[in-house]
């Protein structure tokens, strides 16, 4: 076996489609892009939904209801989290900066505490918003609310 007779597998190899390159190549003329429209002109690209001209789907399925703009996105804990964060870490007095020291919460969150599981510590919580039934169970337990 010399260097100059080695050849690749039967099958192996694909010669390239050789596209617009005269009629006597049979890739000549349209070039395999059939006549005329857009399909057959250079840099186009179909558009993400296109339906032909058809009105597409997502324009055709009415809208329903809305996004406000206003929505407050409260982070919930409950009162039974406050338990476990508060033995865990032998807090007495639960605040953003606690909160966010430990891993709860990120920087930019506001934290509702709700009335969820039982409290038997006596803590002191500093938070954005209460529901009444927190409030209750806490200062019941001897603690207090206050709203930043």
């Amino acid at each position: 076996m010399e260097l100059h007779s080695l050849k690749p597998a039967t099958g192996s190899n694909k010669n390239k489609k050789r596209i617009a390159r005269g009629t006597g190549s049979g890739y000549g003329g349209t070039s395999t892009r059939g006549h005329k429209g857009a399909k057959s002109r250079s840099g186009y690209s179909r558009k993400r939904n296109f339906e032909g001209g058809q009105m597409p789907l997502q324009m055709r399925i009415p809208k329903r209801g809305f996004k406000n703009p206003n929505r407050v996105e409260f982070v919930p804990i409950n009162l039974g989290r406050l338990e476990e964060i508060s033995e865990k870490h032998n807090l007495t007095a639960v605040n953003m900066e606690t909160l966010l020291a430990n891993g709860i919460i990120r920087k930019t969150d506001k934290v509702k505490i709700l009335g969820g599981g039982e409290l038997k510590r006596k803590l002191e919580i500093k938070a954005h918003a209460c529901s009444e039934s927190a409030k209750k169970a806490i200062e019941s337990a001897g603690g207090t609310v206050e709203l930043v």
